[in-house]
């Protein structure tokens, strides 16, 4: 495929990740990228609309244009504040 590239799409459910490597053209986008791999039609729960999405653990929109062998992430929402969280463990011990 002359004109295309490689990346990975990957999502991490709590019992475990789903990682789908997908050519896509030169200069398409986080967005176009994650709708050829399948992932949304396996994993229903995913909304483009809300969940984050970035490349290498940095947040990137979903009109960020990909290189080849990115690795596009979509994270879950948090379920709790991590600073919240931090200074609760801090009270109790």
């Amino acid at each position: 495929m002359a004109d295309s590239m490689a990346v990975q799409v990957c999502y991490a459910k709590h019992d475990g990740a789903i990682l789908r490597q997908v050519f896509v053209p030169a200069g398409a986008t986080v967005e176009q990228a994650i709708r050829q791999s399948g992932i949304l039609q396996q994993v229903p729960e995913i909304d483009l609309a809300h969940n984050r999405t970035g490349i290498f653990g940095k947040l990137k929109p979903l009109d960020a244009v990909v290189r080849e062998h990115d690795r596009i992430e979509i994270y879950r929402p948090l379920i709790a504040d991590p600073k919240e969280a931090r200074r609760r463990r801090a009270e109790r011990g």
